[in-house]
Formats: C-alpha cells, sequence, structure tokens
C-alpha cells in the first residue's frame, strides 16, 4: 500500500532526539543518512526489471518503489536538519553519493536487483532486533523522530518479500545473490559505523567508556540477528514470506490506516 505521509519538525527541533541513551540517535541517525543515496539505488535496480515480471509481482513492485521513494524523501528532510546541525555530514554524504552511484553505474542488473533483495533482508532483521527492545530504544525519545524510523520499519515489514521476488523472477543465481547481500550488509554497516563515530565524536560521546559499552552490546546482538537471517535467505526454496512478521508492525500499521490524517506516535498504541 502506498502511504502519503508528512513528518513536520518545530523549529527547536535537537537533532540529538535522545535525552537518555544519546548514542542511539547517532547510530539511528547515520543510518538515516544513507537513506536518500541507498534507496534511490534500490529503487533504480528494481526498476529495471518491471518489463520482465508477471502483473500482480508487477503491480506489487511499483507499490514496493513507492514506499521506497517515500523513505527517501521523508529521510531527506530529516538529514537537512542533521547537516545543519553538523555541517561536517556533508562530507560523508558526498561519499555515500559516490559509492552508490558506482555500484549502479558499474555492476550489472542481477547483481542490483540482488543488492536490493539482500537491503531488504538487513531491513527486516533490523524491525524484528528493534521491535524486541522497543521500549529500551524508545522510551525518552522524541516522539517525531522515534515515530519516522517506526514507520519506515513498519514499511519494511510489510514489502518483505518484494526485492526478493523480484530477483527470484528475473535473474535467481543464489551466487549473485550472495554477492549482493554481503556487498549490502558491508555498505550499510562501513556508513553507519563512520556516521555514528563522526556523530558521538562531535556530542562529545566518543570517549565515555559508557558509550562505547552501549555500542558493543547493540552490535553484537544485532549481529547476531542478522547473521543467521542473512544465511537462511540463502537457502534453496527461502522466502521470506515465510517468516513471521513482527506484531508490533502489523498493529502500527493498522492504526495508520485506521487514520490515515494522524501518524501513530508509538508510545500511545493500545496492543
Amino acid at each position: 500500500m502506498t502511504r502519503r505521509v508528512d513528518f513536520t519538525y518545530p523549529d527547536d527541533f535537537n537533532p540529538q532526539w535522545h535525552s537518555r541513551l544519546p548514542e542511539f540517535a547517532c547510530a539511528a541517525n547515520a543510518v538515516s543518512l544513507m537513506m536518500p543515496f541507498a534507496e534511490p539505488y534500490v529503487v533504480k535496480s528494481v526498476r529495471t526489471a518491471l518489463p520482465h515480471l508477471e502483473p500482480e509481482l508487477a503491480s506489487q513492485t511499483r507499490e514496493y518503489l513507492a514506499q521506497e521513494l517515500q523513505h527517501h524523501a521523508q529521510h531527506r528532510r530529516f538529514n537537512d536538519l542533521l547537516v545543519a546541525d553538523e555541517p561536517g555530514l556533508a562530507r560523508l554524504e558526498r561519499w555515500m553519493r559516490g559509492v552508490f552511484g558506482w555500484l549502479h553505474r558499474s555492476r550489472s542488473d542481477a547483481f542490483n536487483v540482488a543488492f536490493a533483495a539482500g537491503f531488504e533482508t538487513v531491513a527486516y532483521t533490523s524491525a524484528r532486533w528493534t521491535e524486541a527492545r522497543l521500549d529500551k530504544l524508545m522510551t525518552g525519545a522524541d516522539d517525531v523522530a522515534a515515530t519516522l524510523f517506526l514507520w519506515h520499519l513498519a514499511e519494511e515489514v510489510e514489502h518483505k518479500t518484494v526485492a526478493f521476488d523480484v530477483y527470484q523472477a528475473v535473474h535467481g543465481k543464489r551466487r549473485t545473490y550472495v554477492a549482493g547481500l554481503i556487498t549490502s550488509m558491508f555498505a550499510l554497516a562501513i556508513f553507519a559505523a563512520l556516521g555514528t563515530a563522526f556523530l558521538l565524536y562531535r556530542k562529545g560521546r566518543f570517549f565515555r567508556p559508557v558509550a562505547h559499552w552501549r555500542m558493543l552490546v547493540w552490535t553484537v546482538s544485532f549481529t547476531f540477528e542478522l547473521l543467521p537471517a542473512m544465511a537462511v535467505s540463502t537457502l534453496k526454496g527461502h522466502n521470506p514470506a515465510k517468516l513471521a512478521d513482527p506484531p508490533f508492525f502489523k498493529l502500527w500499521l493498522r492504526q495508520l490506516e485506521a487514520d490515515p490524517e494522524q501518524l501513530p506516535v508509538w508510545s500511545d498504541l493500545d496492543a
């Protein structure tokens, strides 16, 4: 389903939007910085397959692409606030633009769609990891910023099968899928680490032991969630449709559909 959303931020919005867990805000902001470059790359990659798809999958794919473009637009607006607060992030954005642009220009259509499918595997795993720690991670966070990230993850759960189905329908070689999956994981991990380190330093958290302890705990737990999911996704006969959706995100989308004019705030949801 294509949804039109619009996040507005007050004039005094603090880009370091989590006073209780500032390290989490730094990490989430670093991921957000990638979206205006990774999402268009994914869209352009999957769009090349549209002429080769059966009508039902083509319709699902168009909705998926529209959702991804919404993610791009909303993160661009959010990132403009981040860069205005920390102009040094513009250099990291240029690196991201160069890397994702190079991938699009230099890799095959099959590899690029495989990257998109791998990207969705990482995104779905991020949603599962976040839901399991929702109260710990989001309590004390700014509602608008928290809702931006949770909205994005909810739609990643919703369209978790589409890029994989497109790849299987048009290309299908497991070797190329594995290459795209691993590349997507490393690209996201490297840029997330660079952005997080820069923001921790600029916000005065880089030399605090508690910051490194929290980052270590989150990184290890996410890695133990991600690597098995990546391994399973390479097995013959696997399809993401077999994976159970995290219930929080299904509830979030149901409440949004009940009132499309009002974005649900995560802390107000009635499970």
